[in-house]
């Protein structure tokens, strides 16, 4: 009885690595990677700006006609801007994004499909 609980034990641990592996994702561009859904983000901040780079299981997910809002928690500070599709893969936020050591983000996303989807990041 041991043996199969065992067993099981271990069976049970390789699949549960197995999703997390399969769900994690690396930075392709430098960035923060969250995940919400089936998606992957990839928010990279630079020169004030920010870009979010969408991922739907390693392949690109289009952003046309997507729109959104990203809203940046900084201190006390609160930021709302908003995010526009930048072709193929991107969502552009429009404006000085603020995101500094110790912001929270979150991206909030509606697709050309009408899929809305929420995601978190927290800049280190």
């Amino acid at each position: 009885m041991k043996k199969i609980f065992a067993v099981a034990a271990i069976a049970a641990g390789l699949v549960l690595s197995g999703q997390a592996l399969a769900h994690g994702a690396k930075p392709k561009h430098g960035g923060i990677v969250q995940t919400a859904g089936d998606l992957s983000f990839e928010l990279v901040a630079k020169d004030g700006g920010a870009t979010i780079y969408v991922d739907d299981h390693g392949k690109d997910k289009p952003t046309a006609g997507a729109t959104g809002t990203l809203t940046v928690l900084t201190g006390t500070r609160k930021t709302e801007l908003p995010l526009e599709s930048g072709g193929d893969n991107l969502l552009v936020v429009k404006g000085n994004a603020g995101l500094e050591k110790g912001s929270k983000a979150v991206a909030a996303v509606s697709f050309a499909d009408k899929k809305t989807v929420s995601v978190r990041f927290s800049v280190k």
